[in-house]
């Protein structure tokens, strides 16, 4: 089947194709399509006309390859592999099922004249361990499931009906969540059905095999409590309160581990808050943004939709698909739902809402955050509106059209 090119993060990478003192790690929550971002990869190199024996693909998890489980075997199917002084391409997908791995990896990498992409679980990519064990020789992309825009284009792509109503598929988005293979599901409840498999997948290879939890029912309890909240503040001693009062005891430093557990399985990803008077980070309350909407939608029962934090969730992994740094701003008593941060250390400044159409009063809501910055960076106010305001110099900019931009200073 052809695969739909995610240009966003091939981009990327192509710089480091030819790279071979850089191991280069691709990361992300299971089944956002790093594999496929591989075999992507191969196929623009064989587009090159880099020869087929110079390209060296193993996926561990496939029955060809599934019984190397050591370093030595793994070293010796490398071996095997390698023809001639050209330039060789590895790609090994799911590396983690090879212990010791790092030490081989890390041996063909001294040599040079190999240019190693890997894929893995993430709660062991995030770990430590192989920061550690590489001794800081790679670099990692992190992917993330389909942005709005991407969802459209791949459907696309695949022949897929995409209604003319930009609202209408976004409610769609929302629903139907951004994970890649279901795009090639018809039904809503086999759609559900395949995130919560997802989700069962993740909290069996990526959680239970690695980190002993003794009671599986409150893991679940603060999991649950952070999903169907996402996008609110929230601090460890807020959620250990609310825990209590429905009859689940346990520690604080428990409900910490737990948090950190689905942050490093990349269910959940952490955004600080930041007081913009004293240039400094907020200690304490967080807020928590979902890997993918459908994990909410998959786990409840009611389809309603918050849109207050469901577009912020949209909006916060547009931001770091495109590798800025995002935080939640503080002014005063005043706060910004974003402030985001490119590699220049430049800044722009996010408010989002369904529509500031309404009334004066969400309008001024919106807008008095924003207008309590005293400098001269470009400031949004994202909604799904199409009649637009101007106030202020503030950019009011529609959600849809938002998500087209790839740049935002």
């Amino acid at each position: 089947m052809n695969l739909y090119k995610r240009e966003k993060y091939l981009r990327k990478i192509r710089p480091f194709y030819d790279t071979d003192d850089l191991i280069k790690v691709i990361s992300g929550i299971r089944r956002c399509g790093k594999s496929s971002l591989m075999e992507m990869i191969a196929d623009e190199l064989r587009a090159r006309e880099i020869k087929e024996e110079n390209i060296i693909y193993i996926d561990l998890d496939t029955r060809s390859y599934n019984k190397i489980r050591t370093a030595d075997q793994l070293e010796s199917l490398i071996d095997s592999r390698l023809q001639g002084h050209d330039l060789h391409y590895l790609f090994i997908d799911e590396v983690q099922n090879v212990a010791g791995f790092e030490e081989v990896l890390n041996a063909f990498r001294t040599e040079g004249g190999i240019s190693i992409f890997i894929t893995g679980s993430n709660s062991y990519m995030l770990s430590g361990e192989l920061v550690t064990k590489l001794t800081g020789r790679y670099i990692e992309f992190e992917i993330y499931t389909l942005s709005f825009e991407e969802y459209e284009h791949m459907k696309e792509f695949y022949h897929k009906e995409v209604n003319s109503n930009p609202m209408v598929e976004l409610n769609q988005y929302i629903l139907e969540g951004g994970f890649p293979r279901t795009i090639l599901i018809d039904e809503i409840p086999a759609k559900r059905t395949y995130v919560t498999e997802v989700v069962r997948e993740i909290l069996e290879k990526d959680i239970r095999r690695r980190i002993k939890i003794k009671d599986l029912a409150s893991f679940e309890a603060v999991r649950n409590y952070i999903i169907n909240n996402f996008g609110a503040t929230t601090s460890i001693n807020s959620l250990h309160g609310a825990l209590r009062k429905t009859g689940i005891a346990i520690g604080r430093d428990t409900v910490s581990r737990y948090i950190q557990t689905l942050i490093d399985a990349k269910i959940l990803y952490e955004c600080n808050r930041f007081d913009m008077k004293s240039k400094r980070a907020l200690s304490g309350e967080k807020k928590y943004y979902l890997a993918d909407l459908s994990f909410y939608f998959a786990l409840n029962t009611d389809n309603r939709i918050n849109y207050g934090p469901t577009l912020e969730n949209i909006v916060y992994f547009y931001a770091k698909s495109l590798d800025y740094a995002v935080s939640v701003g503080r002014i005063g008593k005043l706060e910004c739902d974003f402030i985001l941060r490119d590699k220049e250390l430049n800044y722009s400044y996010i408010q989002t809402a369904y529509t500031i159409a309404l009334s004066r009063e969400t309008e001024d809501r919106e807008y008095r955050a924003l207008e309590a910055i005293r400098d001269n960076y470009k400031k949004y106010v994202v909604t799904t509106d199409y009649l637009l305001q101007k106030r202020s110099g503030i950019e009011h900019v529609n959600m849809m059209d938002f998500m087209l931009r790839e740049d935002m200073f």
